[in-house]
């Protein structure tokens, strides 16, 4: 069955750096797909925080995120990695990456509706958990 694991989530400290992966299974190729990352803390909206282009030539990130989080594409793994620096404890939530039907754009993190639900978006990952604290 086609799916998207996440993997690489933990525990942290504030300041701190950690990696998490997207690969494809069960026959899915990310080749040729834009992909997503997303979070969702407690008691909180899901956050779109970042996504890359089919190509990876285009990339987009959100305020929350930026100038922080890298996102980037191993078509040799069929994955693609969000390296996230300088950790918060608001950085706190549960990260999926998502197929984006829609094209990698910063509608597409942040659509007007919220619903990220929508024919835009296809394959979700079940998330990995990261938690910043000291």
């Amino acid at each position: 069955q086609p799916r998207l694991v996440e993997s690489g989530g933990g525990q942290v400290q504030p300041g701190e750096s950690l990696t998490l992966s997207c690969a494809a299974a069960g026959g899915f190729s990310l080749d040729g797909q834009p992909i997503g990352w997303f979070r969702q803390a407690p008691g909180n909206e899901r956050e779109g925080i970042a996504c890359v282009s089919a190509s990876a030539h285009h990339s987009f990130y959100g305020d929350s995120v930026k100038g922080r989080f890298t996102i980037s594409r191993d078509n040799a793994k069929n994955a693609v990695t969000l390296q996230m620096s300088s950790l918060e404890p608001e950085d706190t939530a549960v990260y999926y990456c998502a197929q984006l039907i829609a094209p990698c754009a910063p509608l597409t993190l942040a659509p007007f509706d919220g619903n990220f639900a929508g024919p835009g978006y296809g394959l979700w990952g079940q998330g990995t958990e990261v938690t910043v604290s000291s």
